[in-house]
């Protein structure tokens, strides 16, 4: 994409696809995505036509000779300036590799991933129901299709599956058998307080130490947060000594 491009032209003020991809990007995630069709970024462009056109039309008339717009524009710069200094104090600080290995090595503890286990389940209101629907399984019924036709969780569009989870993630009833069952065997109607549950556990993954590399992101993002909070405050101090500062 040639960012360059010339999309339009108000007065003597070019529009360009920088232009758009600008406003695109500053758009919420939510409401950008609608934007990225060709269609949705003619919709754009049609918009910035517009606030060029009010943009010349306030310099016609002088808008910009305004008190309120002068008092505005300073506010803004003022806040654009701090922002700016904070962004060229903090931008370039880096996390090296002996740092974050020096971390991991005396941190390893907090890098244990607990066991986990993988389950499907099917959930519904009463006892008989569940017991009627282990029977079917027993009789030849795959889990994946009972938990289609029969479960009231939103997790039957996925045949009952809920992925992986470690302990406290569930209800304490549903955990306590999940965790103390064998691979592959289906269980009784087991009460919560959301109704009745068939449960299958059908994998696990032992309790296990992240590598180095595992726990690399997780760790420069916390080191470097700290490194950008002791500088900024370091500098804090240094400033405070350079302007006075009064409070009333």
């Amino acid at each position: 994409m040639d960012n360059n491009k010339v999309l339009a032209k108000v007065g003597h003020r070019e529009i360009t696809q920088e232009d758009v991809s600008f406003l695109i990007n500053n758009l919420n995630p939510q409401s950008s995505g609608k934007f990225q069709s060709e269609e949705g970024q003619k919709q754009l462009l049609e918009e910035l036509i517009n606030q060029e056109l009010f943009y010349l039309d306030g310099l016609d008339k002088n808008l910009d000779q305004d008190d309120f717009y002068l008092e505005e524009l300073e506010k803004l710069k003022s806040t654009l300036l701090k922002q700016y200094a904070i962004s060229k104090l903090l931008g370039n600080l880096k996390v090296s590799e002996k740092e974050v290995e020096d971390f991991y090595s005396k941190n390893q503890s907090n890098f244990i991933t607990p066991k986990s286990i993988r389950a499907s389940h099917i959930l519904v209101n009463d006892k008989e129901k569940a017991e009627e629907i282990i029977q079917e399984i027993n009789d030849g019924l795959a889990f994946e299709e009972a938990a289609r036709k029969y479960s009231s969780c939103p997790s039957k569009e996925r045949g009952g599956d809920l992925g992986f989870f470690s302990r406290g993630q569930m209800v304490p009833e549903f955990e306590n058998y999940a965790f103390n069952t064998e691979l592959h065997t289906l269980s009784p109607p087991i009460k919560t307080q959301f109704g009745y549950h068939i449960i299958l556990v059908t994998n696990e993954a032992a309790e296990r130490t992240m590598t180095t590399d595992e726990a690399r992101p997780q760790i420069e993002r916390q080191l470097l947060a700290e490194k950008q909070q002791n500088v900024y405050l370091e500098n804090v101090e240094r400033l405070k000594k350079i302007y006075k500062v009064e409070r009333y």
